[in-house]
């Protein structure tokens, strides 16, 4: 039991300083894909389903996912496109944004027959991002929603971050595919740029209700998180730290973001933060949105910040993804 994550593995090519100017590194990454790890790394079983490139970098994510215990459930590498490439720009912040070499790239080549082969009965979570929906015409598309259907079907929890890229496809377009995912939905991130995918932070509530979404985790930054719960009940006394956001039975939590010395480079923080919030709330025994309590969406809230605020000291996606070992180390200035 554990974490399925699908979708697209890639390359990162990270700036770095040299005394000519600019170079890249090469880095694994891809949303999915660092959020396996992240799970991995946090001792959460964890497996990742998505198309590699017969190349030397597919070669190379393929190798990632080994050596970081992720199981690869399609290790054999595809010829029918290059693994794709994504070129990251950082500002004088850290922060990211992304040109991508993708017309087609190999992640985009998933198929239904290659989920048919999946057994979602193996995993207490399924996880997926937009981006494995922005390949109009290429059969990702339909294999991720798909994979999210049969994970829903089977009772597993299902996990989307809406990780919208503009550079490869329209507000417009993600939009529309996105509301198929939705209503198979219990546990979603999404950042604060993302709020109009949900109508606004107003109409979170409404959104979560509409589309009977348990947990909405909002990203802000150096601003922290802010957890959305809809809740069956009205909240105990002891979620003294819980808010009614004035709509139905959901409430609200704000958790503050890690305290750091430096920002070197953001590329990854926030699947960081997402994939040590689903493995704490598995740690805590969560496995269906019943097991789901104020207090342990708090816990993994706070575990979640430390993942990413480990992360954006480091550069590159996956190599700068903290262990289990790290995070704990840093819970107690929390």
């Amino acid at each position: 039991m554990g974490i399925l994550c699908a979708g697209e593995m890639l390359i990162d090519f990270t700036p770095v300083n040299v005394p000519s100017g600019t170079a890249y590194m090469a880095n694994p990454g891809g949303a999915p894909a660092n959020v396996a790890v992240s799970a991995a790394r946090n001792g959460i079983t964890s497996a990742f389903l998505g198309r590699l490139g017969n190349d030397d970098f597919g070669k190379l994510l393929l190798k990632t996912l080994i050596d970081n215990k992720v199981k690869p459930l399609i290790p054999e590498l595809t010829d029918e496109a290059t693994t794709t490439l994504a070129f990251v720009t950082l500002d004088e912040h850290g922060d990211r944004s992304f040109t991508f070499a993708r017309k087609p790239g190999a992640d985009m080549l998933l198929t239904e027959d290659d989920v048919d082969k999946v057994d979602f009965a193996e995993w207490d979570i399924v996880h997926a991002g937009s981006v494995s929906q922005s390949g109009n015409g290429t059969p990702e598309r339909d294999a991720i929603l798909l994979a999210l259907k049969k994970a829903k079907a089977a009772g597993k929890l299902v996990s989307f971050d809406i990780n919208y890229r503009d550079k490869i496809w329209s507000f417009a377009e993600c939009l529309k595919e996105s509301e198929k995912i939705y209503p198979l939905c219990d546990l979603m991130k999404l950042s604060e740029e993302e709020l109009a995918f949900a109508g606004g932070e107003t109409n979170l509530p409404a959104f979560m209700k509409e589309h009977d979404i348990a947990v909405i985790a909002l990203t802000r930054g150096s601003d922290g998180a802010r957890i959305y719960f809809k809740s069956a009940d009205k909240l105990t006394e002891n979620a003294k730290d819980w808010s009614y956001s004035g709509d139905g039975l959901v409430f609200f939590t704000d958790i503050a973001s890690m305290k750091v010395d430096h920002v070197t480079d953001t590329t990854g923080a926030g699947d960081a933060y997402w994939g040590g919030f689903l493995s704490s709330l598995l740690d805590q025994g969560i496995r269906k949105v019943t097991d789901i309590s104020p207090e342990k969406l708090r816990i993994a809230g706070i575990y979640g910040a430390v993942s990413g605020g480990l992360c954006i000291q480091k550069s590159g996606g996956i190599p700068a993804i903290p262990s289990k070992k790290e995070i704990e180390a840093h819970l107690i200035n929390m």
